[in-house]
């Protein structure tokens, strides 16, 4: 199994060329910036934008807005669960890529198997609130350039299985959190078939964490 931690030329450190670091800070002190300002302004140029910009993105009118807030979040649990699939497919891969990756690759696919489950389960939900799954909320857009960076990690070939499951020890917390935040909506809205659907879920996104979390620290102490 490849080494996260393998000892070669790391050239990136400032001491590994001393003669040109010197030269290097002489030039800083020549060198001076080409305006006066600091932070602040930036600051200041980034809250001008924030003040004129447009919102994220926008609800589907649905029922009168009874349920806006239910639906952008369940709008944003959809997303996170097709991208918990792709995760675990790509970490699958990896897995098998590796020929003693150390992780029980069928475990690694029954999780996957669920976030798909979870998936079509959010769909239905919002299908039975009279809303789209297709269409795309603001929590479900933020949710969606989050996962991003994580996708990055796991597919990336030069990552390690250890580093990948790092990754996914991030999406799995996340995951947990979210599904609690969402049985407290339906409980709200009254809608108590999808709380006990919720919980199920919930508890199936637990079971994932503690498994993650155990590959992590088994393959990370090694």
């Amino acid at each position: 199994m490849q080494n996260q931690t393998e000892l070669a030329a790391n050239r990136t450190g400032i001491d590994t060329a001393p003669d040109a670091a010197a030269k290097m800070m002489e030039n800083i002190e020549l060198t001076r910036p080409s305006s006066k300002g600091n932070e602040q302004a930036i600051a200041e140029l980034r809250g001008e934008y924030i003040a004129e910009a447009d919102p994220v993105g926008t609800m589907p009118g649905v029922d009168g807005g009874k349920h806006t807030r239910f639906l952008d979040k369940l709008g944003e649990r959809l997303a996170f669960e097709r991208s918990g699939t792709r995760l675990y497919d790509a970490f699958v891969g990896k897995c098998r890529a590796e020929a003693k990756s150390g992780v029980p690759v069928k475990e690694a696919q029954r999780h996957r198997d669920e976030e798909a489950e979870h998936f079509a389960l959010v769909g239905a939900a919002i299908q039975s609130l009279g809303g789209d799954p297709t269409a795309q909320t603001p929590s479900a857009d933020v949710c969606g350039v989050e996962s991003a960076g994580l996708m990055q990690v796991i597919t990336d070939p030069k990552t390690t299985v250890v580093q990948a499951l790092h990754a996914l020890l991030v999406a799995e917390m996340t995951d947990n959190a979210a599904w609690e935040e969402l049985i407290e909506l339906a409980q709200a809205a009254g809608e108590t078939d999808l709380v006990g659907r919720f919980q199920k879920a919930l508890e199936t996104e637990r079971e994932h964490l503690e498994e993650v979390r155990g590959w992590y620290k088994k393959l990370a102490a090694g």
